[in-house]
């Protein structure tokens, strides 16, 4: 006998309305603190959002990505990102790096001194390194960004609700917006109390939980609508509390296998990624909280219609008597 990995067991009972107000209320408690934190603590911005200088470098040497940044930390230029640029096309003795500066204050870019130091600095942790190019990106253009980030976002749920409106009903499409709404205030809302790096990665980060929140969602949605008709008289709240409970399994599953990868990638994949690696860990478990205890209470306060369809074709026609 084939053995089977159960966290849940298969028929469980739990009903998740007994606390309908409580996890209500806290999820609008969690938003609207959300809401508070951000517009009084602000975001802490990276550079893709604040401006500053990239500086491309080449080297016949394999790059260390912790020299690079500890031969730059002395000078104290805030925000330092390095990374080294992957690319097929590259000779096996050519390793391309990008150091990238935010903007000082009071300037736009880095000055010429500011350049010459950063150059000095990593040239003397790697005697073969040259510098390629140097380019500045002003506020004007991170301003610019943050504007295409934000209708990214809001582009993303006016699609996910046309979605949901077309599959299955409008109470549905709400539902499944504001637990989505609910995902991304509450995961910026931990950015701004904890004051870590937003930028442009995260960003990327936001819109993979929306699609891995609406998976869920649907996978609830779908079981729901089945239920429906299956249990005609059943009070809308119990088909709920089934529909939940027989799709349990397949949600704890998934969500856990999901968060090992991203634990280990938190652990151990470094400063790099550790940003949007955080963010997704939070969406993954703020998400899969949104589905169960978000959208289907949206849902059952705007009541779902339970009466059937008229048929396309009248039962008194039909038969050899309709046929012309």
């Amino acid at each position: 006998m084939a053995f089977r990995l159960k966290l849940v067991p298969e028929h469980t009972t739990i009903n998740f309305f007994r606390w309908q107000a409580g996890t209500f209320g806290f999820s609008v408690l969690m938003v609207l603190v959300s809401i508070v934190l951000i517009a009084t603590m602000g975001l802490n911005f990276g550079i893709d959002f604040k401006g500053g200088t990239t500086i491309r470098t080449e080297t016949t040497t394999a790059i260390d990505v912790a020299a690079y940044r500890a031969a730059v930390s002395p000078l104290n230029l805030g925000d330092v990102t390095i990374t080294e640029v992957f690319d097929p096309t590259f000779a096996a003795d050519k390793h391309v790096a990008m150091i990238r500066i935010q903007a000082q204050s009071g300037a736009e870019s880095a000055t010429p001194e500011m350049v010459a130091a950063i150059e000095a600095a990593v040239q003397a942790t790697d005697p073969a390194v040259i510098f390629v190019s140097v380019e500045s990106v002003g506020p004007k253009v991170s301003g610019e960004l943050i504007q295409t980030a934000l209708l990214a976002v809001l582009a993303a749920n006016a699609a996910i609700l046309f979605y949901i409106w077309l599959r299955f009903e409008w109470q549905y499409a709400v539902g499944a917006v504001a637990a989505l709404v609910h995902d991304v205030v509450v995961t910026v809302g931990i950015f701004a109390a904890l004051q870590l790096k937003f930028d442009l990665s995260i960003i990327a980060a936001l819109l993979t939980i929306l699609g891995y929140s609406i998976n869920d969602t649907v996978v609830v949605f779908d079981r729901l609508r089945e239920n429906l008709v299956k249990y005609k008289v059943m009070p809308l709240r119990d088909v709920m509390n089934i529909s939940v409970n027989e799709t349990l399994s397949r949600t704890v599953m998934t969500s856990g296998t999901t968060l090992v990868a991203l634990i280990t990638l938190l652990v151990l994949g470094g400063d790099v990624i550790r940003g949007f690696v955080f963010a997704m860990t939070w969406g993954v478990v703020v998400g899969t909280y949104s589905s169960v205890f978000v959208a289907k209470n949206i849902v059952l306060y705007l009541g779902v219609n339970r009466e059937p369809k008229k048929p396309a074709v009248d039962p008194q026609t039909e038969g050899f008597d309709a046929v012309p």
